[in-house]
């Protein structure tokens, strides 16, 4: 049983006295909705930009990531280095002229400029499901950290309640917190709370990593405790069967570096919002870049412990026999069946409602991957820096959660209230109707968080929605921006053709030892993947593919709009600023390059 400490609670409370403390303080500043929405439009870029980066440290990097380097191993880094720092350097260059150009509040409203109001809204209501979902992910995240710490066993014993109830009762407590917060101080509190956040996870993990390597023996003692595949990025991706994350070259280039990468940096509201904050164009093209240069580094924080707890040994009931003044003591440490079942400090996954144990396909124990970063922290960190390493997690939850649910408020507002619910209201109205978005957001969001218990890996979950609707949505953003015979119809009838063939890949798909459901195969199932994340990408693919076909026959059938009205938005139709008077290692080019260079020299070092 873990025994938290005074200064460990400390920690975690000063953390959420903080957290509701900026709420409070930056209520009074929110005087109309363009302050709670968008921040004002006024934010210096390095704060923009650790904000860009840590809108993505939510459970999904920072619990996600870790459960993946356990499942899959250094492969995980892909996500960095292939999926993330190139469509972080192109959406900085090419997309956020036009984003931020526009003045368009939204990504959707950005479409309507574009497209038409019939894409937008189909853009709206998509972006609205998934941001619910993202945000219930990280609350189960945080509900499933708070039950493995054993937090609220003694109240619910001194209650009579049932112990099943602690998950739904720290899913609302979470709840409750982050609603608090977004709904006084909108977009600007959960930017800062970001740019903390991201200060604690450096605090938190650092030690977690060097203190994991120091006790297994270093970087040759890892290699050494893991299988040899586990130690690889590159070694082994030429075939699905060599690697354990069972995709090869195409599905990788293709489904993560080119359309899930992309799609999420390009096109996803949750990370484009904190950009579109920014006080001008320059700065606003900037903070990708300037979160690039930490999300090179993240791998080593964020997948190693995940790594080092499937290399660690796996704890086994043990029994010591010593003699004591001509006694003999039997000394015996007792392991439940969920750990001595699982592999190192990964245990074996047991429903968090129902309390029973939960098996593959095949009958075996399925291993529960997200609880590989929590067990590190717990198993390594004494008083005090369990409390800081506690924290860090705590707000990655917390973060993942309020940058989701911003987003939504946003988009609901904008885009789906205001231009078909009620038109013509005050400027007060809509940002009431923004705070209580924020209110069904949050419920909305408590109920999704049920859907993840059925994955022992939370990236895939999100995998898999962002192959719903951010694989397509770029290939209409792609099209949108650099080709200007794209029109409105052929964008509409491409993101549902995207949308449907995604939906069809996955109903007839099933990775190997998952059951059909959720994880496809509700159909029939005609092909079997050698993972959930091989499965993703390449619905990914599909989704993406069918998309730009669709609406490049579609575009030549219809008629495009007038080249006039397509003027800032459209690549080739847009006046290029000029910008003689930057030196050249001012502009963001420069440092895009330099990010560029980085990032191939750590795919080398990690080949």
């Amino acid at each position: 049983m873990l025994n938290l400490t005074s200064v460990d609670w400390l920690i975690m409370l000063l953390y959420f006295v903080f957290v509701l403390g900026i709420g409070f303080a930056l209520k009074r500043y929110m005087k109309t909705s363009k302050d709670f929405f968008q921040a004002g439009r006024a934010l210096p870029a390095w704060i923009c930009g650790l904000a860009f980066i840590s809108a993505n440290l939510g459970a999904q990097e920072v619990i996600g990531m870790g459960a993946s380097g356990a499942k899959y191993g250094l492969e995980t880094a892909h996500f960095y280095g292939i999926g993330a720092i190139p469509a972080m350097i192109f959406v900085g260059i090419f997309m956020m002229p036009f984003y931020y150009g526009s003045k368009a509040r939204s990504v959707p409203e950005f479409l309507r400029m574009r497209f038409d109001e019939k894409t937008r809204a189909l853009n709206a209501c998509s972006f609205a499901v998934m941001t619910v979902f993202s945000s219930g992910i990280s609350m189960y995240a945080m509900a499933r950290l708070i039950q493995a710490l054993h937090v609220f066993d003694g109240l619910f014993r001194a209650l009579g309640w049932a112990p099943e109830g602690i998950f739904t009762f720290s899913i609302c407590l979470s709840a409750l917190i982050v609603l608090l917060y977004i709904f006084l101080g909108g977009l600007t509190s959960a930017i800062y709370n970001e740019v903390l956040q991201f200060f604690l996870i450096i605090a938190g993990f650092l030690p977690l990593v060097l203190i994991g390597l120091r006790n297994i023996g270093g970087w040759s003692g890892l290699k050494a405790s893991v299988p040899m595949q586990y130690m690889h990025e590159w070694k082994g991706v030429a075939h699905a069967s060599t690697n354990p994350m069972g995709i090869e070259i195409i599905g990788l280039g293709m489904g993560l570096g080119f359309v899930l990468g992309s799609g999420y940096w390009c096109t996803d509201f949750l990370v484009i919002q904190t950009a579109m904050a920014s006080k001008n164009m320059e700065s606003a093209r900037r903070v990708p870049l300037i979160a690039a240069v930490p999300k090179m580094l993240f791998p080593f924080l964020v997948i190693v412990p995940g790594i080092l707890a499937i290399g660690l040994p796996t704890p086994h009931t043990t029994t010591v026999v010593r003699t004591v003044n001509g006694a003999i003591i039997h000394e015996t440490t007792v392991v439940s069946a969920q750990v001595s079942e699982g592999r190192g400090l990964v245990p074996a996954k047991i429903n968090p409602v129902t309390g029973k144990a939960m098996l593959t396909a095949s009958g075996e124990p399925l291993l529960d991957y997200d609880m590989a970063t929590p067990n590190m922290l717990l198993h390594f960190f004494p008083t005090g820096i369990l409390g800081l390493g506690l924290t860090a997690l705590l707000a990655s939850f917390m973060s993942g959660m309020a940058g989701n649910v911003t987003a939504f408020n946003t988009v609901f507002t904008y885009d789906l209230y205001q231009s078909y619910i009620h038109k013509g209201g005050s400027d007060r109205h809509y940002m009431a109707v923004g705070r209580w978005a924020t209110v069904g957001g949050i419920l909305l969001s408590i109920a999704t968080a049920y859907a993840a218990i059925n994955f022992n890996n939370i990236m895939d979950t999100l995998q898999l929605v962002f192959s719903f609707v951010n694989a397509p949505l770029f290939a209409t953003f792609l099209l949108g921006m650099f080709w200007k015979r794209a029109t409105g119809h052929a964008a509409f009838t491409g993101l549902i053709a995207g949308t449907a063939t995604a939906m069809l890949h996955h109903g007839l798909t099933l990775p190997i030892e998952a059951r059909p459901g959720i994880h496809g195969g509700w159909i029939a199932v005609l092909h079997h993947y050698p993972s959930d994340m091989a499965q993703n990408f390449w619905t990914a693919i599909f989704a993406f593919s069918a998309n730009f076909i669709v609406t490049v026959v579609v575009s030549y059938c219809t008629k495009a709009r007038p080249e006039a009205e397509l003027v800032g938005l459209v690549h080739s139709l847009t006046p290029k600023p000029d910008r003689a008077h930057i030196v050249w290692w001012k502009k963001p080019e420069a440092l895009a390059v330099a990010v560029l260079l980085g990032a191939v020299a750590l795919n080398i070092f990690f080949y």
